[in-house]
């Protein structure tokens, strides 16, 4: 029987929906931002700015320091971090934070941050495991009851025979690896990979020489019978965040057990930070892990207060921190739980880090293209006319409402029987929901009588 111990572990994704299409920064080798690219439209001189941001971090050069994005609302400060991310690499962890997100009822506001900063610090980890990896010829679950009665059909144990072109091993696998078998449906002519250490069971895919003289095109996951022998040495490389890995540490040190008892959500202290801290060094002293700074973005930064802006100033200085990216709309104002007012609502000392980009209100040709961009991307069509007239309402209030018409312009068409968007039902979708500036307008009428 193989002994095998499962880790579980929770992989986030965060990632932001409506900038979804945009792929880069679209800058050329020169560092020269075309007019459109990546899914990013105008903005040349901010994409440009970003690409030298881009660069430094690559090269290491961004130490101590962070990035601001300055400008008036809708003027794509966020699609900027995303591109900015994507520029760094598919593997670089993208966490977007709010600024009013860190005050929360359960959870202390350094905390929050710690988190966030620990999120969007990668590992990418080289390592040797021994796996068992082959096709499946024989399989057999057993079923049992557990200590509830009314739970039955749960996997108890599983034999497993698995074969490689010049080798044949049989495998006697406990409650959790059949368990995994079970949910992953693997049947005779898997081509499996078991990990012996953590449990961990991968489906590859079918066995191609078993589907070789059929015709069956519903099959599309073919893959090759491995060779050699099914028990081996693998080596495998990997991205875990130092969030994921404090979890694991918390999980494994009785973590569970004190979040039960209070020690917060997850058990993770400044012991086990230290912990993962020492151990990401030993990996990377031994070449067997290289540390990857993702982008912490920080929208709405005026929102925090002295106390958050002051651990993100020391922060900057720690020998593992993220590269931070921040952005506001507000120009002096009152740094929060100060009476003093700042650029920003920043304190000087953390303004004077900073490598700050201005972002410009968008023309109306170039919301145009933005909203053309935005449609396809939810397989949406529209007329010319129609995306003529989205152009002319977001010159006119803003390039997120005229954005925000799109979904209801959709559904009035197709109510109406009709798969293609019209100027007549983008003017009928502005009709149903207002602007700002009317809806701002419509109260003033009936202000004194409110106050009165």
């Amino acid at each position: 029987m193989v002994q095998i111990e499962e880790v579980s572990e929770e992989v986030d994704f965060e990632r932001i929906g409506s900038h979804s299409h945009i792929r880069g920064l679209g800058i050329d080798e020169n560092g020269e931002a075309s007019k459109t690219g990546d899914g990013l439209v105008g903005q040349q001189k901010a994409r440009e700015s970003t690409g030298h941001v881009v660069n430094l971090a690559k090269k290491g050069k961004l130490a101590g320091r962070a990035v601001l994005f300055s400008g008036p609302p809708g003027t794509g400060k966020t699609a900027l971090a995303v591109g900015m991310a994507n520029e760094l690499g598919q593997d670089i962890p993208f966490v977007q934070l709010t600024g009013s997100e860190i005050f929360s009822a359960d959870k202390d506001k350094n905390e929050v941050l710690k988190e966030k900063f620990r999120r969007a610090l990668g590992v990418k980890i080289q390592e040797e495991r021994e796996v068992y990896e082959g096709k499946v010829v024989d399989i057999d679950i057993e079923q049992g009851q557990g200590m509830n009665p009314m739970a039955q059909g749960g996997a108890m144990e599983a034999s497993v025979t698995l074969e490689t072109q010049d080798d044949s091993r049989n495998l006697r696998l406990g409650r959790r690896v059949a368990q995994q078998l079970q949910q992953e449906n693997i049947t005779r002519g898997d081509v499996i990979r078991i990990d012996s250490e953590s449990g961990q069971v991968q489906r590859l895919g079918k066995a191609k020489e078993d589907w070789e003289d059929t015709a069956d095109a519903s099959v599309a996951d073919l893959v090759p019978t491995p060779t050699g022998h099914v028990q081996q040495e693998k080596e495998f490389t990997h991205t875990l965040t130092l969030h994921h890995m404090d979890k694991v540490n918390a999980q494994r040190s009785g973590g569970g057990l004190a979040a039960m008892l209070g020690a917060g959500d997850s058990g993770i202290d400044e012991d086990i930070r230290n912990a993962v801290n020492e151990q990401v060094k030993e990996m990377i002293e031994k070449g067997k892990g290289e540390l990857m700074p993702g982008v912490l973005f920080i929208d709405e930064v005026h929102m925090l207060d002295i106390e958050a802006l002051s651990f993100l100033n020391r922060a900057m200085e720690r020998e593992f921190s993220p590269i931070i990216v921040m952005a506001s709309n507000r120009g002096e104002t009152k740094i929060r739980g100060t009476d003093i007012e700042s650029p920003h609502g920043l304190p000087l000392d953390l303004l004077d880090r900073l490598l700050i980009i201005e972002t410009e209100p968008y023309r109306e040709e170039e919301i145009r293209e933005i909203v053309e961009i935005r449609a396809e991307n939810e397989d949406i069509e529209f007329e010319d006319e129609a995306l003529d007239a989205l152009a002319e309402i977001g010159d006119e209030s803003s390039l997120r409402y005229a954005s925000h018409l799109i979904a209801p312009a959709n559904d009035i068409a197709e109510q109406q029987g009709e798969e293609v968007i019209t100027k007549e039902h983008v003017e009928k979708a502005r009709e149903h929901f207002i602007d700002v500036n009317q809806s701002s307008k419509h109260l003033e009428e009936y202000q004194d009588r409110m106050l009165s």
